[in-house]
């Protein structure tokens, strides 16, 4: 790779592939109007552009070399490069104009954190952003909402029940009552929106003002059905919406990261509830929680296993993980039934020494999975622990759960292509909507990548060959036909059809485009659609908060950064009834044993 007026250190990690153009230029010109021109401050400073592109909030100092490039790239080469020595580097930062604190200078885009993991590099943005959410959290964590006892009592038996030993959904819904934040975390499955409901029933007073949303328009949906699903049977507004957390605070068209609510202008809510939190960015979780009123309760929820937003930051994950800070919390223990304050024993309430642990700071995590058993969950279980040689033999098991395809024989894929399509197709001439509909996840063909030998659209083609072939007649992507499965890439909130939404092409005396919306369905012509696409196959990331009977995951390369534990974790997860994946043994082992390993201080703790 060639990057124009690059010299030194920064052109030779270019030409290996480590740093794009913008991370080059970025330091370049920070280092001209700062006159800093030592080398290793220049590739720190690269390399932090670089870790934030990568979805990372800071660079390790201590982990300064590893790095994963695309190509091809023989790790000795990687290894050979030059890498500054981390007691030099940190020395020339710590007195470089760059760096906030350095003896001198004016511009100071750069800071160092010391934390007991070591020495970490930000871009200031990302630090105050951190600090933000860590300040906010502590803040709300300080006095907690007055708790009328009786009365939460009663709602916990009115909606559980007598329990000796309270289930996770019993405490979730109690501690979403005793604290202003509370995270509820757990796999596909595993009871998610039906404790959301549960919270909401229990909270639920006349005027009290509740926001459901979701960082993605499918999402905010999903919530939306499932919670509007239970509200007859809990007593619920039948017409609670949910919307994007971009909606939700209110979009400017003058600005990518502000807001119209903020510090200023607080959110008009007493409960907002925010669903697939995993995909939650740090830039957005930071505003979430400015714009949140110290006296309104939030429930954070999401899978933290799964793949994180494409924008820098896990911020679920950190939350998850980080240390233990807050003290027992003797009312919550009063309202399920159980010493919960009691570490040395915490079987008592059912929870394990981790998940007793993190119910001081807020956090529950669901566990008893609804959606699928036997050899899937197995899998999904192996994958997150990180357990290469188990999940081979499961794959290799003969289960008629899951299947592992080596050899690269893509003719179960077909026919699994083919009969879900011929299908889909039979029930969209004939008009059968809800038939059509339910079709569309009897099959997903699942990719890391957008292009390329192991891409959605090499697979798109062949898949619509596959389906032209078995029905006959000529089939074109471009060309409406009953049948045509449909994925939304735009929301478009005047349709009512949001970003990573699935239709289908239905003849009804007409062409329509239906698109899945509880008990009654979305219809538009399809000229309405402006951004939409023919998809038989989509990426892993995409189809976070979808489920179909079966999945075929295609695995790329091992050279592949994007192949990653949480990758398979979550296209494991989306199926109901089979896995199918495609690769090697050597990719499923570097899926496995490659975690995404953001950097992040939000997890750590700082020293002052």
């Amino acid at each position: 790779m060639k990057v124009r007026q690059a010299s030194g250190a920064l052109a030779v990690f270019a030409e290996a592939g480590v740093l794009a153009p913008a991370d080059v230029h970025v330091a370049r010109r920070l280092g001209e109007l700062a006159r800093e021109a030592d080398e290793a401050v220049l590739l720190a400073t690269a390399l932090a552009v670089r870790a934030v592109r990568s979805g990372s909030t800071c660079l390790e100092l201590a982990r300064l070399r590893d790095v994963t490039v695309d190509e091809e790239q023989d790790p000795a080469d990687l290894d050979a490069l030059p890498w500054p020595e981390p007691d030099v580097l940190d020395r020339a930062l710590r007195r470089s104009p760059l760096v906030v604190g350095a003896p001198t200078g004016g511009l100071r885009p750069l800071r160092l954190v010391d934390t007991d993991a070591g020495t970490l590099l930000y871009l200031d943005r990302y630090w105050r952003q951190e600090q933000a959410v860590r300040d906010t959290l502590a803040d709300r964590a300080v006095e907690p909402p007055a708790v009328d006892l009786p009365q939460v009592q009663q709602g916990l038996q009115r909606l559980f029940g007598s329990a000796s030993a309270p289930d996770r959904q019993r405490v979730a819904v109690a501690m979403a009552a005793t604290r202003w934040t509370t995270v509820l975390a757990g796999g596909p499955g595993t009871g998610k929106t039906t404790t959301v409901a549960r919270v909401l029933a229990l909270l639920h007073r006349p005027g009290l003002r509740i926001a459901l949303a979701a960082p993605t328009g499918k999402a905010a949906a999903r919530l939306q059905e499932s919670v509007r699903a239970q509200a007859a049977e809990l007593g619920l507004p039948p017409d609670l919406t949910a919307v994007t957390l971009h909606r939700l605070l209110g979009w400017r068209p003058d600005s990518r990261t502000r807001f119209r609510y903020d510090a200023a202008d607080r959110l008009p809510y007493d409960l907002v509830v925010v669903d697939e939190t995993s995909m939650v960015s740090l830039t957005m979780m930071a505003r979430l929680l400015e714009a949140v009123r110290p006296d309104a309760r939030l429930l954070l929820v999401g899978d933290p296993d799964q793949l994180t937003s494409v924008d820098a930051g896990a911020v679920l994950a950190d939350l998850v993980a980080r240390p233990v800070t807050g003290p027992p919390d003797p009312v919550l223990a009063q309202l399920v039934g159980a010493d919960l304050t009691a570490a040395d024993d915490p079987a008592e309430a059912g929870l394990t020494p981790t998940e007793h642990d993190r119910l001081r700071n807020g956090i529950v995590r669901l566990s008893r999975g609804r959606r699928f058993g036997g050899t899937i969950a197995a899998l999904a279980v192996a994958v997150r622990e990180g357990r290469a040689d188990r999940v081979l033999d499961l794959l290799r098991s003969g289960s008629e759960d899951v299947s592992f395809v080596e050899d690269g024989d893509a003719g179960a894929v077909q026919r699994d292509v083919v009969t879900a399509a011929t299908a889909l197709t039979r029930a969209a001439r004939a008009g059968d909507v809800d038939g059509a509909l339910a079709r569309l996840e009897d099959h997903r063909l699942l990719c890391a990548h957008r292009h390329g030998p192991h891409g959605v659209a090499h697979w798109d083609r062949r898949a619509l060959s596959w389906v032209a072939t078995a029905l006959g007649e000529p089939l074109h992507a471009a060309a409406w036909y009953p049948g045509q499965p449909l994925l939304v890439t735009r929301n478009d909130h005047e349709a009512k059809v949001y970003n990573g939404d699935t239709g289908v092409v239905v003849d009804r005396g007409g062409l329509l485009a239906a698109f899945a919306r509880g008990s009654t369905p979305v219809l538009l012509h399809p000229s309405r659609l402006a951004d939409v696409q023919t998809v038989h196959a989509m990426t892993i990331h995409r189809s976070q908060g979808s489920q179909y009977d079966t999945v075929s995951v295609v695995l790329p390369p091992t050279a592949s950064s994007l192949l990653t534990r949480e990758l398979l974790y979550t296209a494991i997860t989306r199926a109901r009834r089979h896995v199918r994946v495609l690769g090697t043994e050597e990719s499923v082992r570097a899926a496995v044993g490659r975690q995404v390993l953001r950097a992040s201080g939000l997890r750590r703790v700082v020293l002052t």
